[in-house]
């Protein structure tokens, strides 16, 4: 079966994604896929719309913007930064996001890298690309997944719901006017460097000690919305 199919998906996400997937920009992206499964390349991940399948677009309360797949075997699910349980040496980058989780709620750190979790609380996990080659980052970066990304952040603006998205590094935070722009009802809109070891701790927003999950939270909390359980090894009443 095709992976890249949009059958089965809510309604809301498959309308956006038929409707990419009609322009030229959206053929040839498909046309590309299709050439390079065919030649052999390892191209991952399995199901590249996992983080679509979980949540539907009225239900988002957070987006957290990623950029690539995890381009290594095993690692990429089709969520932003999460990766299978299964898989117990952890990305660095995911880490890092454990290591300020435990910091802003004084817990233990994660092992644990499956971020389904989330998404079942309304986190919607997007990266710009939802493609990638084995050993070669960024390999389906500019061939039309970034404007597919745009039109999906658009669709979630769209439903009005209090909504907080977290930009952590330069490419996500190119995102923050579009946001403004067509943003419909409240937004909270938190930037930091990206949770990779080369810009965690740098300025001139240390990812390290930006305490955005907490922020997250009180703000959702402020806007009539649940808190987010972000750690399965931290209790459901540390986080309020």
């Amino acid at each position: 079966m095709d992976r890249f199919c949009t059958a089965g998906l809510p309604s809301g996400w498959k309308e956006v994604l038929d409707e990419f997937f009609q322009t030229a920009r959206g053929r040839a992206l498909r046309d590309f896929l299709s050439e390079r499964i065919t030649a052999g390349a390892v191209v991952y991940p399995p199901d590249p719309y996992k983080a679509f399948r979980l949540i539907e677009p009225a239900a988002v309360r957070v987006v957290i913007l990623g950029q690539d797949p995890y381009h290594g075997p095993g690692q990429a699910m089709g969520l932003a930064f999460s990766v299978p349980r299964e898989l117990k040496k952890l990305p660095p980058s995911l880490k890092n996001i454990f290591k300020e989780i435990a910091l802003e709620f004084d817990a233990p750190v994660q092992d644990e890298g499956d971020l389904s979790s989330w998404a079942q609380q309304g986190v919607l996990l997007i990266n710009s690309s939802l493609s990638v080659e084995q050993g070669k980052p960024l390999a389906h970066a500019g061939l039309g997944w970034e404007e597919l990304a745009d039109r999906l952040m658009l669709r979630v603006l769209q439903e009005r719901n209090p909504t907080v998205f977290m930009l952590w590094g330069v490419w996500a935070q190119k995102k923050a006017a579009l946001i403004e722009e067509h943003k419909k009802g409240e937004v909270l809109i938190l930037q930091a460097n990206h949770p990779s070891p080369l810009s965690a701790r740098r300025p001139p927003v240390p990812f390290i000690g930006c305490g955005h999950f907490k922020k997250a939270n009180l703000w959702l909390q402020e806007h009539g919305e649940n808190a987010v359980l972000w750690s399965t090894r931290t209790m459901q009443a540390e986080l309020f």
